[in-house]
């Protein structure tokens, strides 16, 4: 076993918090002692937010679309304002219009690559902004993490997901472009390409508890 990280004094930003992958990565970010901005569209991150706060934590609930461009700067600055700090960023807000190409509407492809590469590029490009001008004024390296998500689908291409598995594409070469930029202040970007049994995936898994 590995030393445990601390991350106290960090603040995180963590779209799609709600319910989830999100969720969890939102709670695991508190445990070690991150404050965090959960993001998502409804009640749901206040729900959250809630349950980090009862545990002893720090969060905060920031409502909205992480395709409203604007959303992004405001996460961050509720970050700072509210924590006094911004320091990572996880992208994990998305949706699902699955149907063969043969079958996809414009509207079933504009709603995928808005809510996931244009929300990724949304909050990265706030983050960046951030970072960018913390290390002019501090004259150096700053602290900065973004954890992008992708998916296998973007290697694979799933026939049934055209659209998501251009936009996790997208997410992908987003990510290793904003790891490039980034690095001469000291920000880290990575994607990964997680599995798990969440509402977007259920139909991808069998059934609960089933071994095959």
């Amino acid at each position: 076993m590995g030393e445990s990280v601390s991350l106290a004094g960090r603040a995180a930003v963590v779209t799609g918090a709600g319910a989830g992958l999100d969720r969890a990565e939102a709670l695991a970010l508190a445990d070690p002692g991150a404050a965090v901005v959960v993001n998502d569209m409804g009640d749901a991150a206040h729900e959250v937010a809630e349950e980090i706060v009862a545990s002893g934590g720090q969060a905060i609930a920031v409502t909205g679309d992480v395709s409203d461009w604007a959303l992004g700067g405001r996460l961050v600055e509720e970050s700072v304002k509210s924590f006094g700090s911004f320091d990572i960023l996880v992208n994990n807000a998305g949706i699902i219009r699955d149907k063969m190409i043969f079958n996809l509407t414009e509207s079933d492809w504009d709603d995928v690559i808005r809510v996931h590469l244009k929300g990724h590029a949304a909050t990265s490009h706030a983050a960046a902004v951030h970072w960018r001008q913390a290390s002019k004024a501090a004259g150096g390296p700053v602290y900065g993490r973004v954890v992008n998500t992708s998916s296998e689908a973007f290697l694979f291409g799933s026939a049934g997901q055209p659209n998501y598995s251009a936009a996790k594409a997208g997410i992908t070469a987003l990510t290793l472009s904003t790891a490039q930029g980034l690095a001469r202040y000291g920000v880290t970007a990575n994607a990964i390409c997680p599995r798990a049994r969440t509402a977007m995936t259920a139909e991808a898994f069998g059934e609960a508890g089933a071994t095959t």
